[in-house]
């Protein structure tokens, strides 16, 4: 069977061939079909066409500024002028060596320089041959000129003289800029080249690119064509056109990844799950013992999850609950159903020292329950491993708390029937397949203290019910947070609270200090503030580097009120429960990011007395905040960003409007700071400006899949081919939660 043109490598279509085709396999451009779905991220208006001497009054007038480019991002003001090649020449020898073309029309004459590679301009251009040339004029000497300007090349004249543009790929319209790379550009595919390659593969193979989605989505929506939308998207005749192109595209890839997960939520509900008694008798010792009452968000939220759990299809939910909000004893009241049915749970956090922080948790609130519960990571002795593996394989362990490493090949369950994943967006979707692996279709909740803005929960866990705990406890005051440059003032203040008998925290941003970065170091500090600030008080020492004893001991004292003040570093930034201390003292502030910030502050505030949070900044940060100038700063620099975000932390106390500022700042991509967050990567919609796309992808997908969950329908026909031919390793993963 002859493949499809649109498979072939990209190193086929005209210009490319094996040394460019390598670089743009590193950006994931590996076949036709990529190269025609690779976006422009902007376009320049090169519609503006002038004959010379209209060019000269107008730039006479200061309408360019001489010196070429603007800032990224900033419209630039190109223009387009249409003539003949008068002569061509070379200035100047050496390195000093430029190529002057003059280009005249009928109102004048202009010169267009090009500085370095003199010998290949020589042979690019001869007299007489008519351009249209695009760019920023500038003056030189009193002659008016184009430095480095796109062009194209036309032929002669048309019957009546007029210009026949044959093929306008660089100039006279809205021209592509396409994303770029030091390897791209090295091998001749920057915006030009990428603008030559990609007229080649249109001409060439888009007629074959088959129709993607059912013409009566496209009615109800009003979407275009594929072919129409892509040559659209490309090389627009219009501004109106190009938005319509993009409008379809987005659509296209939006409604695809919702019908992935619409189809993935649909085969779950087809699965054979564990259908359990939900009337515990283990959980309801646990919420009589507790020494508060759950509030009206847990009560509410156990319900769901245990409507879930009766059924007999397998759970798979999402718990979304800000810092302090009472995630763990939710999952601890999920787990003891399970138990108490037989079954075995698993608890999966992110890190090492995470995984240790709720074992402990968990420990205590077990203690008067007949429940065995083990902790399994990757740095313990053979034989205590050893003993902890045969306790899962037997069943002895009733809960395993652990890192990923609980997945592993040599880890066996008796009967697992509860997984528990904390902080999921650490975790890849390959990761969550693994999980359904080690039981009898086992009931997933995945927890998060990350607030997620809605339209990320749709994309990253659209395919999960989603439970949400929007409630502090009573005794609960929110924390007072403050900016503040006196550190002296800032010692008097925790000094003053410690002899109220409280407790506090100094995070930095460090561990050691670093002769390239100008920050404060925890070791360091830790020093000096226990030698000369407060040599009386007791100070501890905890950061990511100590071994896991040393952590534990230093943890253990200061819950046990045997430490004043803990020094740190990030690693008490989820997980740590000390209702006593009621300071947190973040040193440079204005490096930590948004989520970081609140996080860290999520760690005071969780007893009933009033708590503060202190910001320390730079002065030039705390003042400019303080007077109120960073919320209406959009600049981009590193300056401008520290002040948004600190000015965020002063505004709100609500993680879901601190989520959705740090959405704003940092975009999707780095919303959760690496690529295992298993974020998509969508080419063409941006979910923070497409929301209503997005919603309407969403409601068409999941309601083909409601009436059609096996696409038998004819006409869906065209969905399961893209599928199957577009994302076939994503379908093996359509059984995975």
């Amino acid at each position: 069977m002859t493949p499809s043109p649109l498979a072939l490598p990209v190193q086929f279509v005209k210009g490319i061939g094996p040394r460019k085709a390598a670089a743009l396999q590193k950006i994931g451009i590996r076949d036709v079909l990529d190269l025609l779905f690779y976006v422009p991220r902007r376009y320049l208006d090169r519609s503006v066409i002038l004959p010379v001497a209209a060019l000269r009054a107008e730039a006479g007038r200061g309408a360019w500024q001489a010196g070429g480019d603007r800032a990224e991002g900033e419209t630039r003001r190109d223009v387009t002028v249409v003539g003949e090649v008068r002569s061509c020449k070379v200035l100047g020898i050496g390195r000093k060596a430029r190529f002057v073309l003059v280009l005249a029309d009928e109102t004048g004459s202009m010169q267009c320089v090009w500085f370095g590679g003199v010998a290949y301009w020589k042979k690019a251009f001869r007299p007489g041959e008519v351009l249209a040339v695009s760019g920023q004029p500038t003056f030189f000497g009193g002659i008016m000129q184009f430095v480095h300007p796109e062009f194209d090349r036309l032929s002669s004249t048309g019957e009546e003289g007029e210009i026949e543009w044959t093929k306008r790929l660089h100039t006279g319209g809205l021209v592509p800029l396409y994303p770029s790379s030091q390897d791209l550009s090295s091998v001749g595919l920057d915006s030009r080249g990428f603008r030559r390659s990609l007229h080649a593969a249109l001409d060439a193979t888009l007629t074959m690119i088959p129709e993607t989605l059912p013409e009566y989505l496209r009615e109800r929506r009003r979407l275009r064509g594929l072919h129409e939308a892509i040559r659209a998207v490309h090389f627009p005749d219009s501004m109106e056109g190009l938005e319509a192109g993009l409008a379809r595209l987005k659509y296209e890839e939006l409604f695809h990844f919702q019908l992935k997960l619409a189809l993935k939520r649909h085969s779950l509900r087809e699965e054979q799950g564990i259908s359990y008694d939900v009337r515990s008798r283990l959980a309801r010792h646990l919420v009589d013992a507790l020494p508060f009452s759950l509030t009206r968000a847990q009560v509410r939220v156990v319900k769901e999850i245990s409507a879930d759990m009766a059924a007999p299809t397998p759970m798979n939910r999402l718990l979304q609950g800000d810092v302090g909000s009472g995630k763990t004893v939710v999952a601890l009241i999920a787990m003891l159903v399970a138990v108490d049915n037989g079954y075995q749970a698993a608890f999966m956090a992110p890190t090492e020292i995470l995984a240790e922080q709720h074992f402990k948790t968990l420990s205590t609130l077990l203690h008067a329950l007949p429940v065995t519960i083990r902790l399994l990571v990757g740095a313990q002795r053979s034989r205590l491993r050893q003993d902890i593996l045969e306790d899962a394989r037997s069943g002895a362990a009733q809960i395993v708390v652990g890192t990923h490493a609980l997945f592993e090949k040599q880890v066996a369950f008796h009967r697992l029937g509860l997984v528990i994943i904390d902080e999921q967006h650490r975790f890849g979707v390959r990761q969550r397949a693994l999980v359904r692996g080690k039981g009898i279709n086992p009931d997933v909740l995945v927890m998060t203290a990350t607030p997620i803005p809605r339209t990320l929960s749709l994309t990253l866990y659209g395919d999960l019910e989603v439970s949400l705990l929007d409630e502090l406890p009573a005794n609960r005051r929110p924390v007072r947070t403050v900016l503040k440059e006196d550190v002296e003032e800032i010692y008097r203040f925790v000094r003053e609270k410690v002899r109220e008998g409280r407790q506090a925290y100094f995070v930095y941003p460090l561990i050691e200090e670093s002769e390239k970065v100008d920050l404060k170091a925890a070791t360091i500090h830790y020093e000096e503030l226990q030698r000369r600030v407060f040599p009386d008080l007791r100070l501890g020492l905890i950061h990511g580097r100590l071994p896991g004893e040393e952590k534990d001991r230093v943890m253990e004292a200061f819950q046990r009120r045997e430490l004043d003040i803990l020094v740190a570093t990030t690693v008490i930034e989820v997980g740590i429960d000390v209702p006593n201390a009621s300071v947190m003292v973040i040193e440079n502030a204005e490096r930590f990011g948004l989520s970081q910030l609140h996080q860290l502050r999520g760690r005071v505030g969780r007893g009933s007395d009033q708590s503060t949070c202190i910001l320390l900044a730079r002065k030039w940060v705390a003042r400019r905040v303080g007077r109120g100038e960073a919320v209406a700063m959009l600049s981009g620099d590193e300056e401008r960003l520290a002040e948004r975000r600190l000015a965020a932390m002063l505004s709100t106390s609500d993680g879901f409007k601190i989520a959705e500022y740090d959405l704003e700042l940092r975009g999707p991509g780095d919303f959760f700071g690496t690529r295992q967050s298993g974020i998509p990567e969508f080419r063409v919609a941006d979910i923070l400006k497409d929301g209503v796309l997005l919603d309407e992808a969403r409601q068409d997908a999941f309601g083909v899949v409601e009436r059609d969950p096996h696409l038998a329908d004819p006409a869906h026909g065209i969905l399961s081919e893209h599928l199957r031919s577009r994302f076939r390793e994503d379908i093996a993963l359509l059984r995975t939660g």
